[in-house]
């Protein structure tokens, strides 16, 4: 699998806040504004489901993706 290969780090170019969301779509594949979309519903619709604490951990924990290189 291609996706192995890719560093998981925060996007400096597909980013709206922090690149949280750019970086993990860039990692597997996917498209940042779907998987932004998706992130935001199941936050706003799962009290269980913590997004703002989870992005901000995510945030803290991913390197950037200048300082990996």
């Amino acid at each position: 699998m291609a996706s192995s290969s890719r560093p998981f780090v925060r996007s400096r170019h597909d980013r709206m806040l922090a690149g949280v969301m750019g970086g993990i779509a860039r990692r597997f594949g996917w498209s940042s504004t779907l998987l932004r979309v998706i992130f935001v519903i199941v936050s706003i619709a799962s009290a269980a489901f913590p997004g703002i604490l989870v992005y901000l951990i995510l945030w803290l924990l991913m390197p950037d993706e200048a300082d990996a290189a």
